[in-house]
């Protein structure tokens, strides 16, 4: 929310091709709106309120309902199989997406963070310390390749 004295405007709604004379006018996807004029493409629900977050994509606007609705998930959790909501956290590797409490060692359980090293075999995750072969110092085998994690997002 703006202050539009402070901004020194007037500025014309992208909702309405009105003037903004109003004390606060919203800024959003690059445009000027009412308080009153910012609202849900699908549900009408004003999003000029304190705390409401908007979401746009496809250049309409939306509440956090209508995304998720609309555009649904992010995908399957690459260990448990179950749907990932758009708005969740995850875990990406290799491209695999995760929960973050699906992100975890294979054989210890311990659920990894951003930062820690891990190996991605076959589609399953294990810790620096428990990666197959960890215990054998002089394997003819190559090293295994390690990746760092990397964390999603979302969205805003």
């Amino acid at each position: 929310m703006v202050n539009s004295q402070a901004a020194g405007l007037p500025r014309s709604c992208a909702g309405c091709g009105g003037k903004i004379a109003d004390r606060f006018l919203l800024f959003s996807m690059e445009r000027y709106w009412h308080t009153g004029c910012l609202k849900c493409t699908c549900c009408q629900a004003p999003l000029g309120d304190l705390g409401t977050t908007c979401y746009s994509k496809g250049g309409m606007i939306l509440c956090r309902g209508d995304y998720i609705r609309l555009f649904g998930h992010s995908g399957a959790c690459s260990a448990c199989s179950e749907s990932i909501p758009a708005s969740e956290l995850v875990m990406r590797a290799q491209g695999h997406v995760y929960h973050l409490k699906c992100f975890s060692c294979a054989t210890c359980r311990n659920r990894l963070m951003p930062g820690d090293r891990f190996h991605l075999i076959n589609g399953t995750i294990f810790c620096e310390n428990d990666r197959p072969g960890a215990a054998l110092l002089n394997s003819h085998l190559p090293p295994l390749q390690g990746s760092s994690l990397l964390t999603d997002q979302k969205v805003c």
